[in-house]
């Protein structure tokens, strides 16, 4: 059986209205009943993701800022990946550029961040990589369908998968990853198991070992049923 399972949270645990989805919520709870490790993998901050864990009732092992954050358990140390000060360099690259064409970009919650930088989703991400495509020193423009990420270089949801698994004693092809998105791609990839659920695009999708038949939340439920059958067929 697999040892602990990776997830995104928007788009993954909600419902297109970003609301949780309750079955998911009761699937995560049976897991942990059972012992796996529910690791919630978003590009939130930590203090959201330390208000979902305790809502949702897992132990507080996290992944924030798509994959800039990681911390197994409440009481773990915080690991930051990357380099903020590049990420908002390049941020004023962009604030300039856009502000030529009378675009005022908004910051989200930039004063609970640690290693990167989260804008509104008001700019077309393909220009704001186009813009800093030859930045030195590079960054990642990530657009994870409800905001604009702003990343060190080899900084992603992966990379904290790395450190949360030898913190677990456990290898990646341990882990089951789900998510919908452009920035679960890597860990996606990387994990034993990868699953995109059906609202994820097609390059998500590709990157899975399987899709699920139903979209957002109702997803993820069928595919933890599928990969951790005895824990859901009582």
């Amino acid at each position: 059986m697999l040892k602990a399972l990776v997830t995104d949270v928007d788009g993954t645990l909600t419902d297109r209205r970003r609301r949780i989805n309750t079955a998911a919520v009761e699937a995560i709870r049976t897991l942990v009943d059972a012992g796996i490790e529910v690791v919630l993998a978003s590009g939130n901050t930590v203090c959201f993701m330390d208000g979902l864990c305790r809502m949702i009732g897992t132990d507080g092992t996290i992944i924030g800022e798509n994959g800039g954050v990681c911390r197994r358990g409440y009481k773990g140390s915080l690991h930051i990946a990357g380099d903020r000060e590049i990420c908002l360099e390049a941020f004023e690259v962009l604030h300039d550029h856009f502000a030529g064409q009378g675009i005022d970009l908004e910051l989200l919650s930039a004063q609970y961040r640690f290693a990167d930088v989260a804008l509104a989703r008001n700019i077309d991400p393909d220009e704001a990589r186009a813009v800093l495509r030859d930045h030195n020193p590079p960054v990642r423009v990530l657009d994870t369908g409800f905001a604009i990420h702003i990343q060190a270089p080899g900084v992603n949801k992966e990379t904290a998968m790395w450190k949360l698994a030898a913190d677990m004693g456990l290898s990646l092809d341990d882990m089951m990853a789900v998510g919908d998105s452009e920035n679960d791609i890597e860990m996606l990839r990387a994990a034993g198991v990868g699953v995109a659920v059906q609202n994820a695009p097609e390059l998500t999708r590709a990157a899975a070992d399987w899709v699920s038949e139903s979209a957002y939340g109702d997803g993820f439920v069928e595919a933890v049923k599928k990969y951790y059958p005895d824990l859901f067929s009582r």
